[in-house]
């Protein structure tokens, strides 16, 4: 008996498990938080592939366990477990802005290092005064003769990082309460389902979706669910078609 109800319980909640849930969202450049175009998300192990649009969205389809994998030219390769979350915010980070940005001084010669790259200094570039501090580098004297480098110097302020990212976490917060626009804005089955239901071109979508941003800019669907998104972009389109050119 007991085996019977275990029986029962797993297939109840099989299809639940092997549901594909429709995952979304927006890749950011983790130092200027800009959206990145061309990141490649891919569900591993799936053919569920897509690449970033011009404003990091991306829409594969997984389940819940399953591992997303971006990449990016010259970024750091990311792994995520996927879970509940359907709309995710990631930011992947540039290999090459990790390291710091210095200049070595040897004479008769100076060398900057920055994003990756050795470049010679001009001995007649006209510096401005500066806060930063910098890396400032000679040979030394060892008692076996092999020399060395001495490095003095502050490598970067924390000014500037700390205002982005108190600046990042602003958008973060934005992007949250507007989570339900972008439920409905950007999902592909939604736009296809209004676009058949009311016989509308592809053009014609995209008139009807500048025209419902700027009628509602004043609130900007802040903290809006994704029923009260959809049914308000439906009472819109109701009004609006007879007006599309």
């Amino acid at each position: 008996m007991k085996f019977g109800i275990l029986v029962l319980f797993y297939f109840a909640f099989l299809p639940g498990l092997l549901a594909q849930k429709s995952y979304s969202g927006n890749i950011l450049d983790a130092t200027d938080k800009t959206y990145l175009e061309g990141v490649s998300v891919e569900i591993i192990g799936s053919e569920s592939v897509d690449t970033t649009n011009v404003r990091g969205y991306f829409s594969v389809k997984g389940h819940v366990g399953d591992t997303l994998r971006v990449s990016f030219p010259g970024f750091i390769e990311q792994k995520i477990p996927l879970g509940e979350e359907t709309f995710l915010i990631l930011q992947i980070q540039d290999k090459a802005r990790l390291l710091p940005t210095f200049e070595v001084k040897s004479e008769p010669y100076a060398f900057r290092f920055k994003d990756g790259k050795l470049i010679l200094v001009d001995p007649d570039e006209e510096k401005g005064p500066s806060t930063k501090g910098g890396i400032s580098a000679g040979y030394r004297e060892s008692p076996d003769l092999t020399g060395g480098v001495a490095i003095a110097g502050v490598l970067s302020s924390l000014t500037k990082r700390s205002r982005q990212e108190r600046e990042y976490q602003k958008k973060l917060e934005w992007m949250r309460r507007r989570a339900g626009y972008y439920e409905v804005v950007e999902s592909d089955s939604i736009r296809q389902n209004l676009m058949i239901k009311y016989q509308l071109q592809r053009s014609d979508w995209d008139k009807i979706i500048i025209r419902f941003n700027e009628g509602n800019a004043y609130h900007e669907f802040l903290d809006w669910s994704k029923d009260r998104v959809y049914n308000t972009l439906n009472e819109f389109i109701e009004r609006e078609r007879r007006w599309i050119n």
